[in-house]
């Protein structure tokens, strides 16, 4: 059963160390107590304005109208900013993205204040991570996995031990020569994405149409590797005719979109809503009856596997 939303932003978290304040969105079921956190990280899509907070209002909606707390972030990466590429992780900002996403968590008592009524509401022990696209990278390296950064040749290293789980949706895949030559020569960070340590539970989701060839040479099957390529509890959801927006996520009726599918979209907001109420409330059937129910269906919008 939903449940009223309030949604507020922008709230400016000021970060002198930054280019800019961090900016985000608060969406929170205007009810209930003990309320688990979701941190949602934004794309990198053709619009000017949904990679930023002001996208992904169908998650968001639904995730919030059912016991969560969003937090989505506007990452330096946004066109939104315009900030140029005069920064040595411009353009994606692979880094500052997972440590944007940090910081939130930081100030969890900042998050609280900006929300009338929403202070002592958050259960801080039931964090996940979720992400489209970039996003999904961005989530990976909080569940951890890890690349090396081209210009220092670190290891870069950013899991989040306060997360328990994720939701991956359209991530990248594994680097080496599974990307293009073009991502190899302007993204090199990707080359080296690596899934081996990305141990924290996670729910992959990947529509098994999305070719994405700008960036790999492998087809569809690129964005199912942090579940076959990673260790520990992942499931996997392949969605059926789906392309890279998964059927319209990153916003209502949205030109970018080249899979318009309310459905799958109604499908994916009660998957990914029933995925992280169960992971982080072991014990709690929502996971397993929505997968049932997915599996009855006379023509199922696609199928799920785990490990």
């Amino acid at each position: 059963m939903s449940t009223p939303v309030i949604s507020i932003a922008p709230v400016e978290l000021p970060s002198p160390d930054r280019a800019v304040d961090l900016r985000l969105r608060i969406s929170a079921p205007t009810t209930g107590s003990e309320l688990p956190i979701i941190l949602l990280s934004h794309g990198q899509g053709y619009s000017n304005h949904l990679s930023s907070l002001n996208g992904y209002a169908p998650l968001v909606n639904y995730w919030a109208a059912h016991g969560f707390v969003v937090l989505q972030p506007t990452h330096l990466s946004s066109r939104t900013l315009d900030l140029g590429s005069g920064h040595p992780e411009a353009p994606l900002y692979q880094r500052s993205r997972a440590e944007d996403m940090i910081s939130v968590l930081d100030r969890l008592d900042e998050v609280e204040a900006a929300v009338p009524g929403l202070r002592g509401r958050l259960d801080r022990d039931k964090v996940a991570v979720a992400g489209h696209s970039m996003g999904g990278h961005t989530a990976s390296l909080l569940l951890g996995a890890r690349y090396t950064d081209p210009l220092s040749g670190e290891e870069v290293n950013l899991a989040e031990p306060r997360i328990s789980a994720g939701v991956l949706l359209a991530a990248p895949g594994r680097g080496g020569d599974a990307v293009t030559e073009f991502v190899a020569e302007n993204y090199p960070f990707f080359v080296s994405t690596d899934f081996s340590a990305m141990t924290t539970p996670a729910l992959v989701v990947a529509g098994d149409k999305d070719s994405s060839t700008h960036l790999t040479v492998r087809g569809p099957e690129w964005h199912t590797d942090p579940y076959f390529l990673s260790p520990g509890r992942k499931t996997l959801l392949t969605l059926f005719d789906a392309e890279h927006g998964l059927g319209g996520i990153s916003g209502y009726d949205v030109a970018e979109t080249t899979d318009e599918n309310p459905e799958r979209v109604a499908a994916l907001q009660r998957l990914t809503a029933a995925y992280l109420r169960s992971e982080l409330y072991p014990g709690d059937s929502a996971w397993q009856e929505a997968a049932d129910a997915l599996a009855a269906e006379s023509a199922p919008l696609g199928r799920i596997e785990a490990k």
